[in-house]
């Protein structure tokens, strides 16, 4: 007898990223086009735990393209990484007859999908979305092209005041423990240098890199430090830099949480509504068990077990245009 999924279940999980509404949009109308009901799970794996679940329609999520954060918001729950706890989750799926489920979210929220897939085997379909960039298998993620876009504006306007009291800015950036969004946005904002996890940054190479600047009389700097490149982010570095040159006149920002707001820009708009109805897709094609990405410009499938074991590497050729374009 064939199996056909009649009810997907759907629910964003961990760090909000712009553009999950988006994805939430196109799962639900792609769903029902194709004779689905839809579940919607709130507060993430704790909801699906609670039974915090409503059915949805198409209107229900009717002018959301545009709205930052998620309409099903997001919550971490501990007692999901317990077997305990995916069993009451897994009760919730068996109650309210979901025969499927799609986790947006980044590999955290895709780890948890993993194992209630493993140990219940039921269908799920990961849709990448973190403003960290850093899930390996797709070129985007979901949110993480707003979020440049928002540290890059915040550095533009930071560097007006930085040229007019010439002084050094040290922008504190998000990535957990990629560097993506970091290196890009200093490439994007004309910074002086980026201090990444990825490439070991020492107080030397630093002073060199501003240093040079101010030999080639650049009156002010900004250097980006993503928040986990160093023990104590980017008021550790400050401290450093303090000591051995106060005329510098360091300050620190930390953009923090800013980052993760805000109305999603068209690529971000347009990425979750490719992933969103290529989920639908992937369960229609008997897909399990893997994530939706975007690779060179088109959707691809990717074994969930690759993307959260696999580390997405920063490219050189961008590192190495930050050295030569901070001169």
């Amino acid at each position: 007898m064939e199996y056909k999924i009649k009810t997907i279940g759907v629910l964003t999980s961990g760090g909000d990223a712009p553009g999950m509404n988006a994805a939430i949009r196109a799962v639900v109308r792609a769903a029902i086009s194709n004779d689905m009901k839809v579940k919607a799970i709130y507060r993430g794996y704790k909801g699906l735990m609670d039974d915090e679940v409503q059915e949805f329609t198409t209107q229900d999520v009717s002018g959301i393209i545009q709205r930052g954060g998620t309409i099903l918001k997001s919550a971490r729950s501990e007692e999901f990484r317990t077997p305990e706890g995916r069993k009451r989750a897994y009760d919730t799926i068996q109650k309210e007859q979901i025969d499927a489920l799609i986790v947006i979210g980044g590999d955290g929220s895709f780890t948890g999908a993993r194992l209630l897939a493993q140990e219940y085997n039921i269908p799920v379909i990961g849709i990448p979305g973190t403003i960290d960039n850093d899930l390996w298998g797709t070129d985007s993620t979901i949110g993480y092209d707003t979020a440049l876009n928002t540290i890059m504006e915040c550095v533009d306007k930071l560097r007006d005041t930085g040229t007019s009291h010439e002084r050094l800015f040290l922008v504190e950036v998000m990535g957990r423990d990629a560097g993506f969004l970091t290196l890009n946005a200093a490439i994007a904002a004309g910074a002086e240098a980026a201090i990444i996890p990825e490439k070991a940054t020492v107080a030397e190479q630093l002073e060199a890199a501003i240093g040079h600047g101010r030999r080639k009389h650049k009156n002010s700097s900004i250097v980006l430090v993503q928040e986990h490149a160093i023990e104590g982010g980017a008021q550790a570095v400050a401290k450093v830099i303090e000591k051995e040159h106060p005329e510098y006149g360091t300050r620190v920002t930390i953009l923090g949480h800013l980052q993760r707001g805000g109305s999603p820009t068209a690529f971000d708009r347009i990425l979750a509504s490719r992933l969103g109805c290529a989920a639908i897709q992937a369960l229609l094609d008997e897909q399990r068990s893997i994530m939706v990405g975007l690779q060179n410009g088109e959707v691809v499938y990717v074994p969930l077990s690759n993307a959260i074991k696999y580390k997405k590497n920063i490219k050189d050729d961008k590192w190495q245009a930050l050295q030569v374009l901070s001169i």
